[in-house]
């Protein structure tokens, strides 16, 4: 099965706890993300210049492909 991208920018820097505190935000806020598919928009930069996973991908709504 293939990743979604926030399981990749998990997996990325070293689990959720890891992006949580990368990001500045607490681990279950990237649990709920997790789950909903999407990063809302104002973090979706941030991952991307940590992860190096592309906004398209991490909120494709707000950053169309």
């Amino acid at each position: 099965m293939k990743k979604n991208p926030i399981e990749e920018a998990i997996e990325i820097v070293g689990g959720q706890t890891a992006l949580a505190k990368k990001i500045g935000v607490k681990q279950p806020t990237v649990f709920k993300w997790l789950k909903k598919g999407v990063i809302p928009p104002r973090k979706v930069l941030i991952v991307e210049k940590i992860t190096g996973i592309s906004r398209f991908k991490l909120n494709p709504d707000i950053y169309p492909d």
